[in-house]
């Protein structure tokens, strides 16, 4: 049985490796992504080159705020009227008008910004900042404390997360990196199942269609047809994820150099050299500081989990959509059947920006990173914050043994399904297959 199963998976690993798509996908992709960071780069770069001042005009009806000037704005206090600041935007004379009518302290309302063009949020936020400062300064002068006395005493304050692990180490953490990690390693699980998860459904259709099938099942049983195919599709995905990671990097080194960046890279190793009690006070400020928590992220923990369930979740997935793709006689056929199945993915997809990146601890997680449809997308979410053994244990018994019960009702549709030609399948009539003895 091993034997035909292995030359199965040889079969469909070499098909798809030499198809002309398989290797333009490969090549080409790894490309975009240095191709997008540079386009972004240069025009960041030939935007700061051309960029000129842009001019705003207040007009201040109490004469009573004031905004500095910055490298793009410049602000304008020509006591003019407000007709006639607008009609300098209007002219294109200034690129806007700020407007403020008299106003009460208590309740400021009523400023307004005009241009022809929406302005930026950056900007609108900083107007907003600086005129809320300027507020809160008279309220304080009003109620007898000087601005000056407050302003010294506000200092700023960096909160240091470590987290102590059953072992008795202490591991420092950082949210943002903890969120990036998981929220990367939750899209590409995402990416991976629904893409290759289709390709297994569109080749069985395509063997299907061609009779193909009605020849490998004189030689396999339909389980093993089921089995090689998967596994050699999860070989091919796997393949292709590790050139596009080597390609990517390699291009994106060349890319950050050709602009004169150093790589995040370089950084972590100068970061890892230096001695906490070593490190310089003007370093520890810098890009080193920012980029320390990066050292203590086990990588090997991680990507660990992540092949497990990006393996796991795939098998799944896999079996399912290779049960529908024997069930339908064409792609059109199959839509009924892969919003079902697909609900679960995009239930995860949206648990891990609503629940498990915002609180990696809350119950909801919990039940998204067990429940074996949705635990392959919420799981390595969670990952680099820090999972229990017994939930991370019983989260993979679990997503083990919903690849054995989906496998097991793939077999029983497939088993019949690739051999049924011309008739309208539903989920009555997938029903009935399941309860059909063998």
């Amino acid at each position: 049985m091993m034997h035909k199963v292995a030359l199965l998976i040889q079969r469909e690993y070499t098909t798809r490796v030499r198809k002309k798509s398989f290797l333009l996908a490969t090549l080409i992709t790894p490309l975009l992504f240095p191709a997008i960071m540079g386009g972004i780069l240069w025009l960041a770069v030939s935007e700061g080159e051309r960029s000129s001042l842009r001019i705003i005009e207040v007009v201040d009806e109490q004469d009573f705020f004031f905004l500095e000037s910055m490298e793009q704005y410049a602000f304008s206090y020509g006591k003019i009227s407000l007709d006639e600041a607008k009609e300098l935007v209007r002219k294109g004379e200034r690129f806007g008008l700020l407007h403020i009518p008299p106003l009460d302290m208590e309740r400021p309302r009523g400023i307004s910004f005009y241009s022809e063009v929406s302005p930026p949020l950056s900007f609108t936020s900083m107007i907003e900042a600086s005129l809320k400062r300027r507020i809160e300064d008279t309220k304080l002068q009003n109620s007898g404390v000087d601005p000056g006395i407050l302003q010294a005493v506000r200092t700023p304050v960096s909160l240091e997360t470590i987290t102590l692990a059953s072992s008795g180490d202490e591991v420092a953490g950082d949210a943002r990196v903890q969120y990036g990690i998981g929220f990367v390693s939750g899209i590409l699980i995402y990416l991976f199942i629904f893409l290759y998860s289709n390709q297994i459904m569109q080749g069985v259709i395509e063997e299907k269609s061609s009779r193909i099938m009605e020849v490998l099942v004189a030689t396999m049983r339909p389980f093993q047809l089921m089995l090689g195919k998967i596994i050699g599709i999860a070989a091919v995905g796997l393949t292709q994820f590790g050139i596009w990671v080597l390609l990517i990097s390699l291009l994106s080194s060349l890319l950050w150099s050709f602009f004169g960046i150093r790589m995040p890279q370089a950084e972590l190793l100068e970061a890892q050299g230096l001695a906490a009690d070593s490190i310089d006070p003007a370093l520890s400020e810098g890009p080193a500081r920012l980029l320390m928590p990066l050292l203590q992220v086990d990588y090997a923990y991680i990507l660990s989990i992540f092949l497990f369930y990006f393996l796991g979740g795939y098998l799944l997935y896999g079996a399912l959509f290779a049960a529908i793709g024997a069930a339908v006689d064409t792609p059109a056929d199959a839509q009924q059947f892969v919003l079902p199945v697909t609900i679960p993915l995009l239930v995860a997809y949206m648990g891990l920006f609503l629940f498990v990146l915002q609180d990696p601890n809350s119950s909801t997680s919990f039940y998204l990173s067990v429940f074996p449809l949705t635990s392959p997308i919420a799981m390595v979410g969670r990952a680099a914050y820090g999972i229990p053994f017994w939930e991370l244990l019983l989260s993979m018994s679990l997503l083990i043994l919903g690849f054995i019960g989906s496998t097991w009702v793939a077999a029983k549709i497939y088993k019949i399904g690739i051999l049924a030609h011309g008739a309208k399948v539903n989920f009555k009539v997938l029903w009935s297959w399941l309860k059909r003895e063998d």
